[in-house]
């Protein structure tokens, strides 16, 4: 017996075989059971879905001995000469290759003529949407008023490109594509029928890639089947079809989220040297990014996804967020579209690797929003609130600042928390009972320690009249500012490898040593929270540098308000330091990331 291919051998003859169109199958056989038979059909959908084989089934119903019927019995001579195509009461004709009038005008003379020795003379014309508009508007009068034994059928995959008039005199039926759930269990039984033992991921992998067209997987079927030797497996597919597999993308990818971009050049160099194309390596991981982002948001169906949701990298998939996952998507995709220009496709392709490789550290726009307005919320608005004796203590504030932790992007979640931390201590100072001041003549500076308690150095004796200043029992050098050499020293050696700890360290003010100890003074918490975590490596700098051991303190300096000349403070001031903190909005992100402000001008201004 010859061979016959799979989509030809699985041809549905009957309704009840007309899988995926039950739509489709159950209002023609409610049609054909009433009597009610229309003198046009018009079956459109994607190619591949069964719009000639209903069509088929339909002229068989029709012209069964026993019909019309919905369920015609197959063994007559119509229903075998209709299945063979050699009935002369069935005319299929092609739209594509008899687009004219004239050929039109042919079908015209031959409706006159009845059937041959059928009930009825149905004429299938596939591709309908091919003919000309002269050899529709020739068509019209016929299909609308033709003669009681002529039906017509209409197939065609483009519905748009079909006259509204021709629409209009038809019966219309809209052919879905299958889903791949339906596929894979129709490409399970064929298999069957042929004795070849396939793994359910390579069904899935051919339902997959069929896009939905039933014809497409059984010849993709037929194709993986002749190399498969009896057995069909996923690893032989993409072997022999040069397809680059979920491991090896699991693996490159994993390399990009860890940052190590030469391991992932290595890993890209050993895919494209087993003779992959980069147009198909490339359309393998947006595949695979697609699927990312589909987990991402909790989808896990195979079918969607082309392969079980355990096969694909876990540390891939925890390493990267949803935009990320967008992000990394949208460049593929660039990629794809720029191949066909690129002096060099694989170039093209090590670029966007190597990009892929900083994937993990990208922070989106609304990312950093949220974290200006949340740095704004404690520098301004919570520590203003916290002096005026507003229910919430330090308690609450921890567990707001917990939770905003959470919401904020990896990235950037350690520098929220240290400055998260300063505006906390800060409000604690404010918040805390202050001794009463001295007039405005004579404003000491008040620090506040990492441990958020004030203190003041008690008044100084003046001197007498033509006496030198004193420095009480103090060791030379005490005291007094240590900016040169010690400041610079330290502040070069540590920005060798910490650049953050360099910038934090070049906003303190001058330097001092007190009692063996060496005070490093900053004008705000935030200045001061960047540096706080290096207490340790600036202690043994600076005893380097000066040969002897120093205890590190760092303590937040801020000058008492501005009073008018005359005028003392009293007690209805005591908030107005703490409130002055974060009030400009500009000045808060000037500290956080150390700019400057720029004068704008408006056009026509000098």
């Amino acid at each position: 017996m010859p061979y016959e291919i799979t989509a030809n051998r699985k041809r549905p003859q009957s309704f009840e075989e007309l899988k995926g169109q039950e739509f489709v199958s159950a209002t023609l056989e409610a049609s054909l059971a009433s009597g009610r038979i229309a003198h046009a059909y018009l079956f459109s959908g994607p190619r591949g879905c069964g719009k000639t084989s209903a069509a088929r089934i339909l002229a068989k119903s029709l012209n069964c001995e026993n019909g019309p019927t919905a369920s015609p019995c197959g063994v007559c001579r119509s229903c075998i000469e209709i299945a063979r195509g050699a009935s002369l009461d069935v005319i299929e004709i092609d739209g594509a290759s008899n687009t004219s009038v004239d050929n039109v005008r042919q079908i015209k003379d031959e409706v006159l003529f009845p059937p041959n020795g059928g009930r009825y003379k149905v004429y299938i014309i596939d591709e309908v949407h091919m003919l000309s508009n002269s050899a529709f508007n020739a068509l019209l009068k016929t299909i609308e008023e033709p003669p009681p034994y002529i039906v017509f059928i209409f197939a065609t995959t483009e519905l748009h490109k079909v006259p509204a008039t021709i629409k209009s005199r038809c019966q219309q039926f809209a052919f879905r594509l299958f889903r791949v759930e339906l596929i894979v269990k129709l490409l399970a039984a064929a298999a069957d029928e042929l004795s070849v033992k396939a793994e359910d991921e390579a069904l899935l992998w051919i339902a997959k890639e069929s896009g939905g067209s039933l014809r497409d997987a059984y010849t993709l079927f037929d194709q993986v089947v002749s190399f498969s030797d009896g057995a069909l497996s996923a690893a032989l597919i993409r072997d022999k079809l040069g397809l680059t597999g979920l491991d090896a993308l699991g693996e490159i990818f994993r390399h990009c989220v860890a940052g190590e971009s030469r391991e992932a050049l290595d890993s890209l160099d050993s895919i494209l040297a087993r003779g992959i194309s980069v147009e198909q390596f490339v359309v393998d991981c947006v595949d695979f990014f697609r699927s990312l982002l589909l987990l991402k948001h909790g989808i896990s169906k195979a079918s969607i996804l082309g392969a079980p949701a355990s096969a694909f990298d876990a540390a891939v998939l925890a390493g990267l967020g949803s935009e990320q996952i967008e992000r990394g998507l949208a460049a593929l995709l660039e990629l794809y579209r720029n191949l066909r220009t690129s002096v060099e496709p694989r170039f093209e392709l090590e670029l966007v690797v190597a990009r892929l490789c900083r994937l993990a550290h990208y922070v989106t726009q609304a990312e950093l929003a949220e974290t200006l307005a949340a740095l704004k919320s404690r520098l301004a608005g919570e520590g203003a609130d916290a002096p005026s004796g507003k229910a919430g203590g330090p308690k609450d504030e921890e567990q707001r600042t917990e939770k905003k932790k959470h919401e904020l992007p990896p990235s950037l979640t350690a520098a929220f928390g240290s400055l998260a931390a300063a505006a906390s201590e800060e409000q604690e100072a404010a918040a805390s009972p202050q001794p009463s001041r001295r007039p405005a003549t004579q404003p000491p500076p008040r620090s506040q320690s990492r441990s958020a308690t004030l203190r003041e150095d008690p008044p100084e004796e003046s001197p007498e009249p033509g006496a030198a200043p004193a420095q009480a029992g103090r060791p030379e050098g005490e005291g007094a500012p240590q900016d040169d050499p010690l400041r610079s020293s330290v502040i070069e050696a540590l920005g060798r490898s910490s650049p953050l700890l360099k910038t934090g360290l070049s906003a303190s003010l001058p330097w001092r040593i007190e009692a063996g100890r060496l005070v490093i003074p900053f004008r705000s918490g935030i200045d001061e929270s960047v540096v706080k975590g290096s207490i340790a490596a600036i202690a043994a700098k600076a005893a380097e540098v000066m040969g002897r051991a120093l205890k590190v303190e760092l303590v937040v300096e801020r000058p008492g308000p501005a009073t008018a000349p005359g005028r003392t403070e009293g007690p209805g001031d005591e908030g107005d330091a703490g409130a002055q903190e974060g009030g400009d909005p500009a000045t808060v992100v000037e500290r956080v990331f150390r700019g400057t402000r720029v004068e704008t001008r408006r056009e026509g201004e000098l």
